[in-house]
């Protein structure tokens, strides 16, 4: 790196603790047996997928026995990064986390730093980069589960960068202020996913509005046009109850559906050359695809818009494409034949019961064919409550997509300011400047 501050190692920047770098207990200390429902919570790889510390599902063990496990405990500002299995992860327990201590699993090491010498967050954002992640994975052995070799040692060793304290502040504030704009808006899409969500099972799977007709009520939530297009009474079909006039259906039957094929292997790149080319549920986010490989002779397409389905181990995660995308073997699109997108997305999501059988039957490969797939059972509504649905849905989605677009110019705003910041190779006022215009 060729960074204008001094490097010291990591090992110099600790705390004055005796366990302030430790690796998670072994295996045999923390068992199934010795989960509880609410305790001390451990700290997992998949609990750093995201910024800081994803707090949403948590194993939990009593306090007795987080206890004895003193040295694998952590606590607020202390790093966390995996050193077996998926590799690269990293934490960080922040200040406004929901606990105020923690234990690493086995595969997770955790680092309290003196917060007299560093910024917890600047080593945070350095371990990130993309030159402390080299560094962090430079000594990794492959064979078996992937770890960092020696990890404790490794990672007293690692070198990093370091500004004066005051100016490691500035530049992680700079630096937390995009991420914190970038989970306001994900949490916000999440919000909006939930509306769109609720309503699709108030109308589609409880049939609520036909039932309050039945019942002689106005159903809630909707103007006389629209309570008017629901029937007032059911009738029974081989699957249930259906509301008068509407059918139970099949994928098939009402909707378009592709099947992904892999291209040639030659016909991949990474410079963005054809169309953007998704492989399964490792390109998938929370509503959208993140664009990692492209195809330049696509053999299966789908639509900007379509609904885009994991089709194999595990089967059933489901997104939306942002644009025109190769869909490979692992993939599926779903198109409503007459566009009513937002009703495609959402009653694809509702067959997650369904997906999950074909998880589940004793196959090492979960997968889902073409002919099951189209099997699977959908409502088919009246077309003019469907048209009804998409008008309300379509500006929520609409929203969700905007979003989107805003997290990820703030996300390639973050990236390529990190190791320009991190190694001082960018003045502040030029970093502040650039962030001020893409928040405003």
């Amino acid at each position: 790196m060729n960074s204008k501050w001094p490097e010291v190692p990591l090992d110099s920047l600790k705390a004055d603790a005796k366990s302030a770098f430790a690796m998670g207990p072994f295996g045999s200390n923390i068992k199934s047996a010795n989960f509880v429902s609410v305790g001390v919570p451990v700290i997992k790889g998949g609990n750093l997928g995201g910024t800081y510390l994803d707090e949403r599902k948590f194993d939990f063990l009593t306090q007795q026995k987080a206890d004895e496990l003193e040295s694998s405990k952590a606590r607020r500002l202390d790093i966390v990064v995996t050193h077996r299995g998926t590799l690269g992860q990293v934490g960080l327990i922040p200040e406004s986390s929901l606990y105020e201590q923690y234990v690493v699993s086995q595969s997770q090491l955790k680092m309290s730093f003196d917060t007299t010498k560093a910024d917890p967050y600047f080593i945070y954002y350095f371990l990130r980069s993309s030159v402390g992640q080299a560094r962090l994975l430079a000594n990794t052995s492959q064979v078996g589960v992937p770890a960092i070799a020696q990890a404790l040692t490794t990672i007293r060793k690692l070198l990093i960068p370091l500004p004066p304290k005051e100016q490691q502040r500035v530049i992680a504030s700079m630096l937390r202020s995009l991420d914190d704009h970038i989970t306001l808006l994900r949490e916000t899409n999440t919000t909006l996913e939930a509306i769109a969500q609720a309503i699709f099972k108030s109308w589609f799977v409880d049939f609520d509005p036909v039932r309050a007709k039945q019942e002689g009520r106005a159903p809630e939530g909707m103007d006389e046009a629209t309570a008017a297009l629901f029937p007032d009474s059911f009738e029974e079909s081989e699957l249930g109850l259906v509301p008068r006039g509407w059918r139970y259906s099949t994928v098939g039957d009402s909707f378009f559906l592709t099947m992904g094929q892999s291209p040639p292997g030659d016909t991949y790149n990474e410079s963005g050359d054809g169309l953007p080319f998704y492989q399964g549920r490792t390109d998938f986010g929370f509503r959208f695809p993140s664009q990692r490989v492209f195809c330049t002779a696509p053999t299966r397409i789908a639509r900007s818009g379509d609904t885009l389905v994991s089709v194999r181990a595990p089967v059933g995660d489901v997104n939306m494409a942002l644009e025109d995308c190769c869909l490979g073997r692992g993939v599926a699109g779903v198109r409503h034949p007459r566009g009513y997108r937002s009703f495609a997305f959402y009653v694809t999501r509702g067959l997650r019961s369904k997906f999950d059988l074909f998880d589940s039957e004793g196959t090492v490969f979960g997968s889902i064919n073409k002919k099951d797939f189209q099997g699977l059972p959908v409502v088919d509504p009246l077309d003019e409550v469907l048209a009804v649905f998409d008008h309300v849905a379509t500006p929520i989605d609409q929203r969700v997509i905007e979003n989107e677009g805003q997290i990820r110019v703030l996300t390639a705003l973050r990236d390529t300011l990190l190791p320009r910041l991190i190694s001082g190779q960018l003045r502040l006022p030029d970093a502040e400047d650039a962030i001020a215009e893409v928040v405003a």
